[in-house]
């Protein structure tokens, strides 16, 4: 499908009136895992697309295309408000992360398997291993407050055990900046840089404002902690997007993004009521792609094919299980940690290494840390973690119930490196 090809609706018919009800929830015992997660990204998606367009808005004093900005930016509104509806009241908080996390983990795995460009690959595969871990340590907690077990929630379909510890996922600030992609890169790996982006500030964003209306202390902490190694994951991903595309340019690719997921949702998604909101939202994104098009021949005497080229879509982005991906991601790259632009093991790193000290700063020992702490008090309950695994993990120090391991991913020979292909500008 090419979006640039099809017919489009008027875009002031795309707004609503009040009148009309809300969509009705998915029935959270019912609804299949990847239908939840497909909301959770198309709700992040909107929101991206909403917050760039205040942020153009700001940039320019045109008020003419101000004008355009605020009638697309108001039905994207519109639609993330309404998706976010879908998700009904009787849902906790707690249970609506591990779908988020579960998305995290599928959603990148997918796209690492798909992505040709060395660095952006890289980049999926080390914050892969730390959302996989994220997951393990939401699904202790959920059992262990609630006494519901993750693996009804994503469906047996994601495994819940360690990955890379959170403990390790605490770094300086400068290393999480990655090398950008360039006007020069496949248009596969540019949708690929704005759909991870998309999505995890979606996570970050819901973890900032859900951390304080937690209701235990433990699990405040809980999402105050990973809240901030989301943080370190959306500055890795907003690094990857090319900053050399002018506003009108990165407008286009907004809405021809859009366009990809709503059509990648409408053809994948099982549930038959909320398939119609993917096709009619989908055929909404066409007419706010037509505008953007519109808009860069306008303001910038450019053709849609001078930025994205050939419009026809990639093939369908389908979430589904990855269980086999990441077990070799984990086997091959637990202990590697980020140096500057390039993700490392950590053998190689200097014993004076800013790694090292900002670890001995911000976490001690890890006894203390949040993530931590939630393991041990389930092992000190219960006698074991949590957990849902088709094999034992593949990271033999990662394999005992009965302790959290707190040196992987911190501590050189903790285990055995594996390694990633090599990192270049």
């Amino acid at each position: 499908m090419n979006p640039f090809n099809e017919p489009h609706v008027n875009l002031s018919s795309c707004t609503e009136p009040f009148k009309n009800a809300p969509p009705k929830p998915y029935k959270k015992e019912e609804v299949d895992p990847y239908t939840k997660t497909r909301i959770i990204l198309m709700n992040g998606t909107e929101f991206e697309a909403n917050w760039f367009s205040h942020q153009l808005a700001r940039h320019t004093d045109d008020n003419e295309l101000r004008r355009e900005l605020a009638l697309c930016r108001y039905i994207e509104k519109q639609q993330q408000l309404k998706i976010s509806l879908l998700k009904p009241a009787n849902e906790s908080i707690l249970e609506h992360t591990i779908s988020y996390e579960q998305l995290a983990v599928d959603l990148t795995a997918e796209l690492a398997k798909r992505e040709t460009n060395a660095n952006v690959k890289e980049a999926l595969d080390f914050a892969l291993l730390e959302d996989f871990d994220h997951l393990y340590r939401y699904a202790n907690l959920l059992e262990m407050e609630q006494g519901i077990r993750a693996e009804r929630l994503v469906g047996n379909l994601t495994e819940i055990t360690p990955g890379r510890p959170t403990a390790a996922h605490h770094r300086p600030p400068k290393n999480n900046v990655r090398f950008p992609v360039t006007a020069e890169d496949d248009k596969h790996t540019k949708l690929h840089t704005l759909i991870i982006t998309a999505a995890e500030q979606q996570t970050m964003n819901y973890y900032m404002n859900v951390t304080n209306l937690y209701k235990s202390d433990l699990g405040r902490s809980l999402y105050r902690e990973i809240a901030l190694v989301e943080e370190e994951h959306v500055t890795q991903y907003e690094s990857l997007i090319d900053p050399n595309a002018t506003w009108l340019e990165m407008m286009l690719w907004h809405e021809y993004c859009e366009c990809y997921l709503y059509w990648s949702c409408y053809e994948t998604e099982t549930d038959e009521n909320i398939k119609l909101l993917w096709e009619e939202y989908l055929s909404f994104e066409i007419a706010h792609l037509h505008k953007a098009k519109e808009l860069l021949q306008k303001y910038e005497g450019k053709s849609y094919e001078s930025v994205i080229g050939d419009g026809t879509f990639p093939d369908a982005l389908s979430l589904h299980s990855n269980i086999d991906y990441v077990r070799n991601v984990l086997a091959r790259t637990v202990q590697y940690t980020t140096c500057k632009e390039c993700a490392v093991p950590l053998s190689d790193l200097p014993k004076d290494t800013d790694f090292l000290a900002y670890q001995k700063k911000t976490c001690g020992n890890g006894k203390e840390l949040p993530s931590h702490m939630v393991i041990a008090n389930k092992i000190g309950a219960d006698g074991e973690d949590y957990r849902f695994e088709t094999d034992e993990n593949p990271v033999p120090p990662l394999r005992d119930r009965g302790m959290d391991n707190l040196e992987v991913g911190r501590e050189p020979g903790a285990c055995k490196e594996g390694k990633f292909p090599p990192c270049q500008a």
